[in-house]
């Protein structure tokens, strides 16, 4: 029987288990704490046998169950995200913005490939785009192979369009606002570093993708799927179907508009005072109950202004639409539950602060540089193992952000290490729908996919280390 990986509940509910057998075997332990809840190194100290508390089987059941409990403004936000994003993507004006820059754009693709990769950063790095992005390779990939480039340019402008922007997210609620929710910073703290690296990853991938496609255009048989290239043409090019994305009528463009204040106003409510160290900047001091609410009254504005001149369109499909939105992110608002309970554990069975206390005798005293980098080397192969970014941030984030602590990093530039490498590896990761349906659609082998990838792999991966030693001294 061939292996084959399991899925994010399953392993965090092993990790649930052997983190509750975990509690019989490790000392307990406790530590003073600031008046941030912040812990206070040097002030470790075991607990007493009589006052351990290791978990036993009821515990484990109740782990995730708790764990929801704990977590469910996280979990809420995420549902209404769905429910935005399910919204915003039935009134069809993010299909049509992008149709419209592929029509306009046609004979000048050096310009489409700038423009679209920009587009899809931009959307990785504020909303997640991710398997957003499937619906758009049929119409992309024959405007490319019929100007002279291959799938593979088409593949490169999605995927690592989009790509970079998760990797640089700056207020992409999965990769960075749930995670700062339980690293307990504000989502706006960091983003000026978070932004230098979308702008320096999208210009690499940019460049990367112009100067392969460049090559292509001048000598096809450098092509890395050039024994396709005839079967290709007569496969994508006589597939080309535009009608089948909207128009971009003013309707649509001012859904766009409505669409972007909308993240334009979550940065302004959750962004740090201190972030730019001057005291003009009023701040709100959201968080997720007021960005909830925020996503929830934006859903119904835009459905308001899509109700106008559409018979087809009412309330109850404006709850339909929301309702499906809610249901394709119901695997990630519960996987933060679950994931939440190996801390609901650990918590109760007072192992945390042993653990951090190992990490602030070893990590903390390698110095901040070796620290930072460490950390990024980390997540890189724990993404491969939990390819949910929501699931990876709730199991490691409550152990990793207070060893910056001890380490004087700060909690925010753990974060940034963390996205950028999740980003990096859902770059490739075969575990990816994302990856595989868009290689599949584009019919690029997977092998050919990393062998065209690599280098910019090891570009992205400089530049990210570079970045976070930056971090350092912002």
């Amino acid at each position: 029987m061939k292996f084959k990986m399991p899925t994010a509940y399953t392993i965090l509910v092993s990790i649930i288990i052997v983190v509750a057998i975990l509690t019989w075997f490790v000392p307990a332990g406790e530590y003073e704490v600031g008046e941030d809840d912040a812990p206070i190194p040097g002030t470790y100290e075991r607990v007493s046998e009589e006052d351990s508390t290791p978990q036993g089987p009821l515990d484990v059941m109740m782990a995730p169950i708790r764990g929801f409990y704990d977590a469910i403004d996280v979990a809420l936000f995420v549902l209404v995200i769905g429910g935005f994003l399910g919204v915003v993507m039935k009134t069809g004006a993010i299909d049509a913005g992008i149709a419209k820059v592929v029509n306009t754009f046609k004979g000048r693709e050096n310009w489409m490939i700038i423009i679209l990769m920009t587009l899809f950063s931009i959307g990785g790095s504020t909303y997640g785009m991710a398997e957003e992005t499937i619906a758009f390779y049929p119409l992309i990939i024959p405007v490319f192979i019929a100007a002279g480039y291959d799938a593979v340019t088409a593949v490169s402008v999605i995927l690592l369009g989009a790509g970079v922007g998760v990797l640089g997210s700056t207020v992409n609620p999965f990769a960075t606002g749930i995670t700062a929710g339980f690293a307990d910073v504000a989502l706006g703290k960091g983003i000026v570093l978070r932004l230098i690296m979308l702008i320096a990853g999208l210009a690499l991938a940019i460049f990367y993708t112009i100067r392969y496609a460049k090559k292509i255009k001048k000598d096809p048989s450098q092509s890395l799927v050039i024994d396709q290239r005839k079967d290709n043409r007569e496969y994508f090019i006589r597939k080309e179907d535009e009608s089948e994305f909207p128009e971009l009528n003013g309707k649509r463009k001012f859904i766009l508009v409505l669409f972007a204040l909308t993240f334009l106003i979550m940065i302004y409510g959750v962004l740090p005072l201190d972030e730019f160290g001057v005291e003009v900047i009023p701040t709100l001091g959201w968080w997720f109950p007021e960005l909830t609410a925020l996503f929830l009254v934006s859903s119904i504005v835009i459905g308001f202004m899509h109700a106008f001149g559409e018979e087809d369109f009412g309330e109850k499909e404006f709850i339909d639409s929301f309702v499906s939105g809610t249901k394709d992110l119901l695997g990630v608002a519960l996987i933060v539950g679950v994931s939440r309970g190996i801390t609901v554990v650990m918590d109760a069975g007072n192992i945390t602060p042993t653990v951090l206390n190992a990490g602030e005798n070893t990590l903390s005293q390698a110095g901040r540089i070796p620290f930072i980098l460490l950390t990024y080397l980390f997540y890189i192969p724990l993404s491969f193992l939990i390819p949910s970014t929501s699931g990876l941030a709730t199991v490691s984030m409550p152990i990793m952000a207070p060893l910056g602590d001890f380490a004087n990093v700060s909690r925010s530039l753990v974060i940034t290490a963390y996205q950028s490498a999740s980003g990096i590896v859902n770059l490739v990761t075969p575990t990816s729908a994302v990856v595989m349906g868009g290689l599949a659609i584009a019919r690029v082998p997977y092998g050919t996919w990393l062998k065209y990838v690599w280098k910019f792999l090891l570009m992205i991966f400089v530049m990210t280390i570079l970045a976070l030693i930056l971090g350092l001294y912002i």
